[in-house]
């Protein structure tokens, strides 16, 4: 007999608050129901009332964990409209922190998909890299979360010492290449748990709208670091990861093989980090009037901020748009037909953020 269950806002299996009520048959799902905005901060219509310093800080707490990139996709949009151009040193910098960011993003993903198959072992490992990801970007900016690297017109901070920190990433890359990517890509447990589960077909995918590794993982070869360039990545080179199997393992692979990548180009940006300033020396304190808009990959796709300037120094619009806002509701086509017991484990391996959804 057809039944309903909700799933959220609040659940043991889900880790933020969003709603998905499942319409059922027996234990196969037939439907479900996404209802997301149960935390909503207003942060668009507070930088409206803040001068774009201040908004620097505000726009970091949109998400804990992708806060960078939210900081400089910010600071990007307005250095367009200045026509502010970031020294070099600055953008290798930038692509460092925005790298280290998302090797912290996957692993912590990494973790909490470790912890719903109940592989508690490997959660356990992967946490102990994730925290030396941490322990890098605090010996780099000070801090944890919220890194405060960003300003107008370049970064706040050097690196004073790139060759500690390569070091450091190159204890990482070893962890990672040890445990995260063999048993990710051939275990057993995982591939039995993961293949053929939570199907996203491309068309479906390109329906949704979705991006990132979600996207890439159902075939869609679109990464912003390649088709759209910023930062330092034209000069340090880049290859994305696509994958056409459009399941839970496949979005798994997308995210290891990922890390890989991320480790590559911070160690290429540590290594040939160029010499001279990390801030422009003519960034002005009233922005001119205009308009601009400019696009990000954070760890769960294309980040795309608009600002509109009326030449003071408060933004007269900012419009915010997150992966997670486009990948949520891609979850009601991959559960058709999969069972209930398969619900925490596909909802998690679009790695939904509703702190960026309910910005």
């Amino acid at each position: 007999m057809p039944y309903k269950i909700p799933l959220g806002p609040i659940h043991p299996a889900f880790e933020e608050p969003y709603k998905l009520t499942l319409s059922c048959t027996g234990e196969v799902v037939d439907d479900a129901q996404v209802e997301v905005g149960f935390v909503m901060r207003s942060i668009e219509l507070l930088a409206q009332r803040r001068n774009y310093t201040r908004d620097i800080v505000l726009v970091e707490h949109v998400c804990g964990i992708c806060s960078n990139v939210h900081a400089s996709t910010f600071a990007m949009t307005v250095e367009k409209i200045a026509q502010l151009e970031v020294p070099a040193r600055a953008r290798y910098i930038r692509t460092i922190i925005g790298e280290l960011e998302r090797l912290h993003s996957h692993l912590l993903w990494a973790g909490i998909g470790s912890e719903d198959i109940g592989y508690h072992s490997m959660f356990m490992e992967i946490y102990y890299l994730r925290e030396r990801v941490m322990d890098i970007l605090e010996a780099i900016s000070g801090n944890r979360v919220n890194y405060g690297m960003m300003t107008l017109g370049g970064v706040t901070r050097d690196i004073a010492d790139p060759k500690s920190v390569l070091e450091m990433v190159k204890d990482v890359r070893a962890g990672i290449e040890k445990a995260v990517i063999p048993i990710f890509t051939q275990d057993a447990t995982i591939i039995a748990r993961t293949k053929g589960i939570g199907i996203l077909t491309k068309e479906d995918a390109i329906t949704f709208g979705t991006v990132g590794p979600l996207a890439r993982a159902s075939g869609i070869a679109e990464d912003i670091r390649e088709s759209s360039p910023y930062a330092a990545y034209q000069e340090l080179g880049f290859k994305k990861v696509v994958l056409d199997t459009c399941d839970v393992q496949a979005r798994v692979v997308v995210r290891a093989l990922e890390m890989l990548e991320s480790l590559r180009l911070i160690e290429e940006a540590l290594k040939n980090l160029p010499g001279g300033p990390i801030v422009a020396s003519d960034v002005p304190l009233m922005i001119p009037a205009g308009e601009a808009t400019a696009r990000s990959e954070a760890p769960r796709g294309e980040v795309f901020y608009y600002v509109s300037s009326d030449g003071s120094d408060v933004p007269a619009r900012v419009k915010i748009r997150t992966p997670s806002f486009v990948n949520i509701p891609s979850v009601r086509a991959m559960v058709k037909g999969q069972f209930l017991a398969d619900m925490p484990l596909i909802q998690a391996s679009i790695d939904p953020c509703c702190s960026c959804t309910d910005r």
